[in-house]
């Protein structure tokens, strides 16, 4: 009986320490957020960085951080050494290119990445899953995130080599349709971006066959950087540095020209994707705004009335986010009191000339009515 009562302390013990570890790893990925620009590493093991844990991450923040870019890797995943300055991602291992599409929009609204590294493709060769119609699953892919963040940089990577000779003969068919698949993107105005990654590694720079040794893991974070710096804006400036939050007292409501009732965060929470509404005014903190000079008006000193998703369509939401500096969260007053939403070319907008307490407020296109004006109050 007392062996069995030791073994069960035991147990509850380890499950104690487990669960303490996986709160405080939490803790720890959610404190990691700088207000930088929020870039998505997206992908499978080689993104999560087996063998050699953060993978290209490692070298890719170390670059970032030398060229003094203020960076936010982002994604539901956290690991690698205590020397990587931000250890989120969105890396799975053994996952497929079907796999990561049918979550890809959970991510997308979760994180908001302004930039994304894609690289993927290499469970599909490994478990030979319908190889052939990799090419198009990637082409679905690539359509799915630019329709989740249609603001954001998508960079997508061939996949490195793999040791097996009959598998790299897959690799190297799949890889030769992705150029053509991502000229066709950009053919149709989309942001996506060709990196050419299989060419910067050799079975050399392989640990197992597979996964890169940390040597590999560093030539494709020199390729990532040289990707991203050729690309204006996916990675900011350097030295740039986030909007700073705002001071409490410059924060003022903003009144709606026709219902006289304030912009408002929905049930005064301070989550993200929380809908903006109109309420009586009553000068509380969800309804204290404030214009930035990067075009943002700020709730809360660090969230930021956002365009859901990006959107670009009229009807689309108006929420609160954390401020990222992305196109969806800039505003514009103009001199008929309208708000222009600057990514998607449209106004705030009070759906059906409602007036009333509670109405949730979206972007439509701009036509001068009292619904789209709006005075500080």
């Amino acid at each position: 009986m007392h062996a069995w009562r030791r073994l069960l302390i035991a147990a509850l013990g380890t499950a104690i320490t487990v669960a303490l570890s996986v709160a405080v790893q939490t803790t720890s990925a959610d404190a990691e957020s700088n207000g930088g620009v929020r870039v998505m590493p997206l992908g499978d093991s080689i993104t999560e960085g087996t063998q050699i844990p953060g993978g290209y991450r490692i070298g890719l923040w170390q670059r970032l951080a030398g060229g003094r870019y203020t960076i936010d890797l982002v994604g539901s995943q956290f690991n690698g050494p205590s020397g990587l300055g931000d250890h989120d991602h969105e890396g799975h291992p053994g996952w497929r290119i079907d796999q990561i599409d049918a979550n890809i929009n959970g991510w997308a609204r979760s994180h908001n990445p302004r930039t994304v590294l894609l690289h993927i493709g290499t469970n599909d060769v490994l478990q030979n899953y319908n190889v052939t119609g990799a090419p198009q699953r990637l082409s679905t892919l690539i359509d799915r995130v630019t329709t989740a963040v249609p603001n954001a940089d998508v960079f997508v990577a061939t996949i490195i080599p793999l040791a097996s000779a009959s598998q790299e003969a897959a690799v190297r068919t799949f890889n030769a349709a992705i150029p053509g698949i991502v000229q066709n993107k950009v053919n149709a105005g989309k942001r996506v971006h060709l990196v050419d990654m299989h060419s910067k590694l050799n079975t050399s720079d392989l640990i197992d066959g597979i996964h890169p040794t940390a040597g590999g893991y560093d030539k494709m974070a020199a390729a990532w950087y040289a990707a991203l710096q050729a690309v204006p804006g996916s990675i900011g400036q350097p030295g740039g540095t986030p909007s700073p939050t705002p001071s409490p007292s410059t924060a003022t409501p903003i009144r709606g020209v026709a219902s006289g009732r304030c912009l408002d965060v929905t049930g005064a929470s301070q989550a993200n994707g929380a809908l903006a509404q109109i309420w009586d005014c009553n000068g509380q903190s969800n309804q204290q705004w404030t214009s930035t000079a990067a075009g943002e008006l700020r709730v809360y000193g660090g969230k930021c009335l956002d365009v859901n998703g990006g959107g670009t369509a009229d009807g689309a939401a108006v929420i609160i986010w954390d401020c990222n500096g992305q196109n969806n969260q800039k505003w514009r007053f103009n001199s008929d009191g309208s708000i222009t939403a600057i990514g998607a070319g449209k106004c705030l907008d009070a759906p059906s000339n409602s007036t009333a307490n509670g109405v949730k407020l979206q972007i439509w296109t701009c036509h001068g009515g009292g619904n789209q004006r709006w005075t500080r109050a």
